[in-house]
Order: structure tokens, then sequence, then C-alpha cells
């Protein structure tokens, strides 16, 4: 599997992504060509190199002779669907423009259909928008994901006025999606980007385990007191019985004034919130204490629910957070027929053709009940049934 994780240095914006696009291997001709689909008036990507405090990276800029002040969204999404764009890239394109449409409708308080996209309306944007789905569907990429977003402070002048920062499109565009505060006096992330990010990523969170294949740094137009960058990390996560590699999360915590009696409650409340694992383990603390030392294994977009879980369900007074690696083998489920009736069964697969059984043990035990017969035998049982699906 293709992955493209953009690591939002300095912000992101709808020109920093397909400059990142370009400076990873994204052919600025084959993007003119597919972008001539559109059938806008003129327009042509001027791409220049350009240095951002010792980053060589990509400056794009879409150069029009648009005369339109402002369009409705029913407009841009005329231009998307008239255009000779693959279908699926109409479809997540007028999926973007609808949800920037969205949120200026909530800030303005009109109708979606009066709603007027001034600055998010021109020939630019919208070719920025389509020129991000057309770069990623060239390069092949499967899947998107993204840092945390960082949000600069201050004004902008926009059609209304002064705009205060960040915007209040990419704020209502950036609802349940993780940010940081950026140490800039700028504009980091423009509607655009966020409405780009937060449509195609699907998590936000550390750097993927992946195996590198490409770099590109995508530049913004200021000079601030960071670099201006946006980067672009592509690679190959393995697949199709391979063990694939994630970036996981894992929570800790020592206790040792907690009723043993709660851990079970504990537990089941951690696992309902999506905790992947959970286990307790005896260790000494100071004073030659004993305690038990509680740890979750999670997704890092789980990471808030599950320490809420641990500071309200227990007595911890902090928990300790690290990023982890995990190596897992594909695996499936599948239902067999034994002698005792249906069992649920794991198969996992890795290298070339081996592969590994292992019966549901909550089907295994529920059968010997009924039969009453040993445990052992419909495990047995299971796995002779389950032989077929190893070859």
């Amino acid at each position: 599997m293709k992955i493209a994780y953009f690591d939002c240095i300095a912000g992101a914006s709808g020109d920093m992504i397909l400059g990142a696009l370009i400076d990873a291997g994204l052919p600025q001709t084959t993007l003119l060509q597919r972008l001539s689909a559109l059938h806008l008036d003129e327009f042509d990507l001027a791409c220049r190199r350009v240095v951002k405090q010792g980053f060589s990276a990509v400056k794009v800029d879409v150069q029009v002779a648009d005369d339109v002040p402002a369009r409705h969204l029913s407009d841009i999404e005329a231009i998307v669907t008239d255009s000779d764009l693959a279908p699926a890239i109409k479809e997540r394109a007028v999926t973007i423009f609808r949800r920037i449409g969205e949120a200026e409708a909530s800030i303005h308080g009109v109708p979606l259909d009066q709603v007027h996209l001034h600055e998010l309306g021109g020939v630019d944007t919208i070719v920025d928008v389509v020129g991000v789905l057309v770069g990623l569907e060239e390069m092949g990429i499967d899947k998107v994901m993204a840092s945390p977003l960082p949000l600069g402070r201050g004004f902008v002048q926009g059609a209304h006025g002064g705009i205060p920062l960040p915007a209040p499109a990419t704020v209502g565009l950036l609802k349940g999606v993780p940010v940081v505060g950026s140490p800039v006096d700028a504009e980091s992330v423009t509607p655009t980007g966020a409405a780009l990010l937060t449509t195609l990523a699907e998590s936000f969170g550390p750097i993927p385990a992946m195996t590198l294949t490409a770099v590109g740094y995508g530049a913004g137009g200021r000079d601030l007191s960071i670099p201006n960058i946006l980067r672009l990390l592509v690679g190959q996560q393995a697949t199709n019985g391979e063990a694939t590699t994630e970036t996981l999360a894992m929570l800790e915590t020592n206790i040792d004034d907690l009723n043993p009696e709660f851990y079970d409650h504990v537990m089941t409340q951690l696992f309902d919130a999506r905790a992947l694992d959970v286990f307790l383990s005896p260790i000494q603390m100071k004073k030659n204490r004993p305690a038990t030392l509680l740890r979750v294994l999670c997704r890092p977009g789980d990471v808030d629910d599950l320490t809420a879980i641990l500071f309200a369900e227990t007595s911890t007074l902090g928990v300790r957070e690290e990023t982890v690696t995990r190596h897992c083998l594909a695996r499936s489920v599948h239902t067999v027929d034994t002698a005792y009736g249906p069992v649920r069964v794991k198969v996992a697969r890795w290298g070339r053709g081996h592969t590994r059984v292992k019966p549901e043990y909550e089907d295994c035990r529920r059968l010997a009940e009924a039969s009453d017969v040993p445990l052992r035998d419909v495990y047995r049982a299971a796995e002779q049934a389950a032989q077929t699906l190893e070859s």
C-alpha cells in the first residue's frame, strides 16, 4: 500500500500541498494535461524552486486572468461536473467544495445556495483542489495521513474586512481534527488546505511506519520565523499477506491504591472505547509498595478518549504516552463446521504461503459445554476443519 504523509511543519494550503506533490515526483506537464479537462479559461502553473530558511522547496502559483469576483457553490460544482475529469475526481472535488460552502454558510448564517465564495471561489482555488486530487491519483497514493495542524494567530484582510486567524472557515473545517498552536502570527492553515486534508486524510498523528520512497517540500508565499514549508513523505506499507507495520500509541500508569475489583470494569471501559489491548503487570514502587502497571495499546486518534477513562475510572494522577511500532500479520476470520457445531477461526498469513490457524476460544468453550466434551477436543476439531483454509 502506497501512503502519503503530510507533515505540516508551518501549516497547509492548496498550493503548498500541490508544490509538495510536484517536488515528490508528480510531473508538472502531466498535471497540466489532466487539469485541461476542467475547460477553464486560460491558466498556467508557475512552479519555481525557492529556499525557505535553508530548505529547498517548490512554490506553485496558479496564474489566471479570472475576473469573476465571487462564485456561488453551484457555479463551482457546475465547473467540476461539466468537466472531462474522471468521475471519482469529480465526486471528491464536489465534496471538498461543498464542505467549504457549508463552513461559510454556517459562519454567515445563510442557506448553502446563497453563499458567495469570495477568496475561495477563484480559478486558483479550483485548480489547487482538483490538482491535488489528480496528483494523488497520478502518484498511485492509496492512503493519506497528516500531522496535527498548527494554527497561527493575527488578522488577514478579506472581502468583508479584517478576519481573525485562524480563519472562521478553517476552524469550522477542522472540527474533530488534532490542532496545535503555531508560533507565527500569520495564516498557517488556509480553508482550502483544511478542506483538502480533512477530506483526504484517514488519520492525523505521528509519522506512520513505512518504507520511505520519496520526499517533497511545498513552499508557502511568506517568509516566517520558521521555515514556511509543508513536507510530504511517500512510502510503502506492507499488504497482501506480508506483515503490516503501523504506528500506535502506548499509554501507561503506575497504580498502588486502587481496589483490585475495579480493574475488570476499567478494562471493559477501555476496550469499549477502542483500545487495541489492555494488560496489567505487578511492579514494586517507591517505599517498597506493591503496585500495578496498567498499559493500554491504541491508535493515536483514540489517545484522548482513553486517557480520559484512565483519569475517571482509576486513582492515577498521571498517564505516560509513547509512540510504538507494531508489526502484525494479515489475518481473516472464517467459520468452519465441526461435529460439535460451527466455530469461527482466525487465519494469519505471512511470507510465501505460511499460515497459522487459531480457533475462537469462546465458540469452542460454548460447544464443549453444550456437548459435554473436553475443550481440547472441540479445539482440535476446529483446527482440522480449518486445514482446507490454509491451502
